[in-house]
C-alpha cells in the first residue's frame, strides 16, 4: 500500500477545510440583489430650440433616441409633451429599456405621425412611422400612425422587442397597421385600427382589454409562425372588435374576417371576446391554399356579441373548452422561461 507524504496529506486537509468553509458561506449568507442603475429621465418637447447639447430636452423623439445618457442598467424614460411630431423614429438594439410617456390628457394628444407607403418608400418595411429594435420598450398614452390611407402597404408601427409592453396607445393605420414581429409583446387598454392584415408578423403578442377596430372588408390578423414548434402565435383577451362596416348595405362582401395565414403554421386564438354583426360569420380564411387549413391553428373561448356564430365558422378552427384555453391565457401565453409578468409591471408605467 503506498502512503501518502504526511506534509501532503496535511496540505489536502487544509485545502478540504477551506473549500468547506467557502461552501459553508456561499450557503449561509443572504445572496445580494445586483444594483439597477439609476433612471434617466429626458423630456421632449416640440418648442424645444436646443440641440444635441442638451442631454435632457429635445425637439424630436428621434433626437432623443440618439443622444439620451445611457442608463445602463435602468431605464430611460422619455416624456413627450402633446403635439403632432412629423418623423420616422427608429429605437436601435443597443437602445434598451426605453420608456415612451405621453404627457397629454389622452393618447390623441401626442401624436407620432407619416404617410410613407411600399410604393414611395419601396417596400413595406421601409414604411413603418415608428421601428423598435431594442429590448424592454414601453409606451404610454400616445398615437402612431400612418396616415397614408387605402394606398397599400404601411405601416405605422414596427416591434421587434421582446417584453415590450404598450398601455393606452392608439395604432391607426389602414392596410398592415402594426407589424408584430418579434418577442414576447404584451398591448393592454390599445386601440389598433387598419382594414387589411393590419396586425401582422410573428411576434408572441397578447392584445388585453384592448380594442381592434375594422375599417374595411379585410383582415384583423395575418399572423406569420412558420413551424409547428415555434411558441409565436397572437392571443386577443377580454377585448372587443368593433367596425363601421354594415353588412347588410351594399356588397355583399362588406364584411371582415378574423385572421388568414401569412405563413402555413398561423396562430390566432380569441379570448372571451366581444364581435361585432360585420364580422364575416366563416370567421377565417385560408388564403387560397387549402393545405393551410391542417396546419394554421385559429381558436375561440367564449366569444360574445353579433359576430359569435360558432356554428357557421370554419370546420378547420376550433372552438376551445376552459381546459384548452388556460394556456393562451395572458400571462401563461407570455411567461417564457424568465417567468415575465407583464401585467405587473403595465401597473407601474404612468
Amino acid at each position: 500500500m503506498h502512503v501518502a507524504h504526511p506534509a501532503r496529506v496535511f496540505y489536502l486537509e487544509s485545502m478540504s477545510c477551506k473549500a468547506i468553509a467557502a461552501l459553508f458561506l456561499l450557503v449561509t449568507l443572504p445572496a445580494v440583489a445586483q444594483k439597477k442603475d439609476p433612471d434617466v429621465h429626458v423630456d421632449v418637447r416640440p418648442d424645444v430650440k436646443t440641440g444635441i447639447e442638451s442631454t435632457t430636452q429635445y425637439p424630436t423623439i428621434q433626437m432623443a433616441m440618439d443622444h439620451a445618457p445611457d442608463a445602463g442598467t435602468g431605464r430611460v424614460y422619455v416624456h413627450i409633451y402633446p403635439g403632432v411630431y412629423h418623423e420616422r423614429v427608429i429605437v436601435t438594439q443597443n437602445r434598451p429599456r426605453m420608456t415612451w410617456i405621453g404627457m397629454g390628457s389622452t393618447p390623441s394628444d401626442v401624436v407620432i405621425t407619416n404617410s410613407l407607403n411600399a410604393r414611395t418608400a419601396g417596400g413595406t418595411f421601409f414604411t413603418e412611422t415608428v421601428e423598435i429594435n431594442g429590448p424592454e420598450f414601453e409606451a404610454s398614452n400616445l398615437t402612431i400612425e400612418n396616415t397614408a390611407g387605402n394606398t397599400g402597404q404601411a405601416v405605422a408601427a414596427a416591434v421587434r422587442s421582446d417584453k415590450a409592453i404598450f398601455k393606452h396607445v392608439r395604432f391607426l393605420g389602414h392596410q398592415d397597421t402594426l407589424f408584430a414581429d418579434y418577442g414576447r409583446q404584451y398591448y393592454t387598454a390599445c386601440y389598433i385600427a387598419g382594414g387589411v392584415d393590419f396586425i401582422f408578423g410573428n411576434a408572441t403578442a397578447v392584445f388585453d382589454h384592448s380594442e381592434l377596430h375594422a375599417l374595411a372588408p379585410g383582415f384583423l390578423t395575418a399572423q406569420s409562425r412558420i413551424k409547428p414548434t415555434e411558441t409565436t402565435g397572437y392571443v386577443i383577451a377580454n377585448s372587443r372588435v368593433t367596425t363601421d362596416l354594415d353588412p347588410n348595405a351594399g356588397s355583399p362582401h362588406n364584411t371582415f374576417g378574423l385572421g388568414r395565414p401569412w405563413r402555413p403554421y398561423s396562430r390566432v386564438v380569441f379570448l372571451n371576446t366581444e364581435l361585432p354583426a360585420g364580422l364575416d360569420p366563416a370567421g377565417w380564411n385560408n388564403w387560397s391554399k387549402t393545405s393551410n387549413e391542417s396546419t394554421a391553428y385559429y381558436a375561440e373561448f367564449h366569444s360574445t356579441g353579433p359576430g359569435a356564430n360558432p356554428s357557421a365558422r370554419v370546420p378547420w378552427s376550433y372552438q376551445l373548452t376552459a381546459a384548452e384555453a388556460r394556456p393562451f391565457a395572458p400571462l401563461n401565453f407570455l411567461r417564457g422561461p424568465d417567468h415575465w409578468n407583464p401585467e405587473r409591471e403595465a401597473t407601474n408605467i404612468p
